[in-house]
């Protein structure tokens, strides 16, 4: 493996300081470029359909969740595929990077007790890796568009660039801070799984945010503290482009209030805000305990 000729070597310690930390990872950026790519090839080596499995992924999802919901229980959303995927991506993009930055220290113990170089860059190469299986899996999302002939909301299509620098900041900072964890409990692991099982019901994917925001008091106040919540309902403003769906079946009008009818631009902009805000906190909270710990690695493996 080659990293960055400019990059200097470092001995791992305890406490190295953020700033120390972010020079390093940018040092060594061409090695995280590298480690993404060798994590993809690792995924689909061998494998007949390779990156195509990414992509059967939301095709898979998008399938069950139609018979279920559409043909089953005659879901009064419209173009339900649409808006099944413009939450699903987001969500199968934070749970990759989370799971797989969590068991990156653990999976990569070999190369940390023979190599040098910065470990936080391990899960973030499993954010990395999250982020190409997201553009993969955008190519589902663009032919459900083309074949449902669903018009994108234009105007809140630069909501996208901070909502998804958000979701990176969220998955990293909390993957190099499970990673951390991870190497001491290895238990983190198994319960990752469960609270990412957990987490993905308590956020809009196969269901409209109005369904709780309608209830209001303490469960919607608590459900709204979510960020995944501001950053899939901005993908589904965007991308699926209906506050309110009105589907007739027999003559019969059905009405599904899927956001805020009267949230413009700013409402989301504002929450988009807030959550990149909090995102950044949580990403350099995450680097300085990883940063911290680190120098235990060695032994601890």
């Amino acid at each position: 493996m080659s990293v960055h000729s400019d990059a200097p070597w470092r001995v791992v310690s305890a406490r190295t300081g953020l700033p120390q930390q972010l020079r390093d990872i940018w040092a060594y950026r061409e090695f995280l470029i590298l480690s993404v790519r060798t994590q993809l090839k690792v995924k689909y080596k061998n494998s007949a359909l390779g990156f195509f499995w990414s992509m059967l992924n939301p095709a898979l999802y998008l399938v069950v969740y139609y018979i279920v919901f559409q043909v089953i229980l005659g879901s009064g959303i419209p173009n339900f595929p649409v808006f099944l995927l413009s939450g699903l991506l987001v969500w199968n993009l934070f749970s990759y990077a989370i799971a797989g930055a969590t068991g990156s220290i653990v999976g990569g113990a070999g190369i940390i007790k023979k190599v040098s170089f910065p470990r936080e860059i391990l899960p973030l190469s499993a954010v990395g890796a999250g982020l190409v299986h997201f553009f993969l899996q955008s190519f589902v999302l663009v032919l459900a568009l083309i074949v449902f002939k669903v018009s994108i909301g234009w105007e809140y299509l630069p909501l996208l660039v901070p909502a998804l620098v958000s979701l990176l900041l969220l998955g990293a900072g909390l993957g190099l801070f499970l990673g951390a964890v991870n190497v001491k409990l290895r238990d983190t692991m198994h319960m990752i799984e469960l609270a990412l099982l957990a987490w993905f019901w308590m956020t809009p994917i196969v269901y409209p945010f109005m369904l709780v925001e309608a209830k209001g008091g303490l469960l919607a106040a608590l459900y709204k503290l979510n960020p995944i919540v501001w950053i899939v309902i901005t993908f589904q403003r965007t991308i699926y482009n209906r506050a309110v769906a009105v589907k007739t079946t027999n003559g019969v009008k059905t009405i599904t209030h899927i956001l805020p009818v009267d949230a413009g631009f700013g409402y989301y902009a504002w929450h988009l805000a807030v959550v990149l805000v909090v995102s950044l906190g949580l990403f350099f909270l995450g680097l300085a305990y990883f940063g911290r710990v680190e120098g235990n690695f060695s032994e601890d493996l």
